[in-house]
């Protein structure tokens, strides 16, 4: 007890740290998600595929520029004839990022190995002022 009171600074310290380690993982960025940077990143140096897995009328509001529209309850019958090469980077988007994760199990699923799901969806992706179009 004499140790904790001696050292209480030192023990608040450590409990901050390793609470702001945690907070990507609890904010929803854990594995298999991605920010939009990253995101970006696989897009321009492993020529990612972007799949918007929203609703056809969500998907015309907007989505990433260059997405291909296969709905969620589509995904399992269409994916492998969208994106043939499964060694391609996967990027999973919809409107909060929700969907997307579940969509990431399909996806792996069904062999791919390098999906993601981009968290925060089309949101953080407007948040991160990247280009969207609408259809």
């Amino acid at each position: 007890m004499k140790f904790i009171l001696d050292n209480w600074m030192l023990i608040l310290v450590s409990l901050s740290a390793g609470g702001m380690l945690l907070w990507p993982m609890i904010n929803g960025a854990g594995p298999g998600a991605l920010t939009p940077d990253g995101a970006v990143q696989l897009m321009n140096r492993e020529k990612a595929v972007v799949i918007d897995i929203c609703e056809p009328a969500e998907f015309a509001e907007a989505h990433v520029v260059g997405a291909k529209n296969i709905p969620m309850g589509q995904l399992q019958d269409k994916l492998p004839g969208a994106v043939k090469n499964k060694a391609l980077p996967v990027i999973l988007v919809c409107r909060s990022g929700a969907r997307s994760s579940r969509a990431l199990g399909i996806a792996k699923k069904l062999g791919y190995e390098n999906a993601q799901s981009l968290s925060g969806g089309l949101g953080a992706w407007r948040t991160a002022n990247l280009p969207i179009e609408k259809a």
